[in-house]
């Protein structure tokens, strides 16, 4: 099995892919990917709540094998209550470095009957590619409505990754 495991530390590509979900509360600001949205409710959450960059860190983590975003920054710690979610984020992006591994592109959906993301969308998305550090067009970023599901008091996310090994200098 050792053999095996270190032939994938070889392999050119991996895709990682996070889910995150959080309810919505009054009295706190509502955050998806880093944007601070101007609506009645923010999402509840032991950190700021940001569903998407949740989700985006936990994508990034799936593809290099590593740990969660729950256990990197468990919700028992109090240190986290409150915290900012790039944070998270940055950490899972210096453990995708650290691995040898860049983000070739990242693709997302998010599900939520308000508020519209589509007129942020751009927004959002210049600033998740900001804090990844690659083009916005290397970015994907959708909004479906929960029809049928039942989550109409929630914010889903879901994300892949794409992940290219980098090349070693000579």
């Amino acid at each position: 099995m050792a053999k095996a495991n270190a032939k994938l530390s070889n392999v050119p590509t991996r895709i990682g892919f996070g889910w995150d979900s959080h309810a919505f509360k009054s009295g706190i600001p509502l955050l998806i990917g880093g944007v601070r949205l101007d609506y009645d409710k923010g999402l509840g959450g032991h950190s700021d709540g940001d569903v998407l960059l949740h989700a985006i860190t936990d994508a990034l983590l799936g593809g290099i094998a590593g740990p969660d975003i729950g256990t990197l920054f468990p919700p028992s710690d109090p240190q986290w209550k409150g915290a900012d979610s790039v944070v998270f984020l940055q950490e899972a992006l210096r453990r995708v470095t650290a691995a040898g591994y860049a983000i070739a592109n990242l693709d997302s959906t998010l599900i939520l009957n308000a508020p519209k993301i589509g007129p942020h969308a751009a927004e959002i998305r210049s600033r998740v590619a900001g804090l990844l550090g690659i083009p916005e067009d290397c970015i994907g970023l959708k909004a479906k409505t929960p029809e049928g599901l039942n989550t109409d008091n929630a914010a889903v996310a879901h994300v892949v990754v794409l992940l290219q090994k980098k090349k070693k200098k000579s």
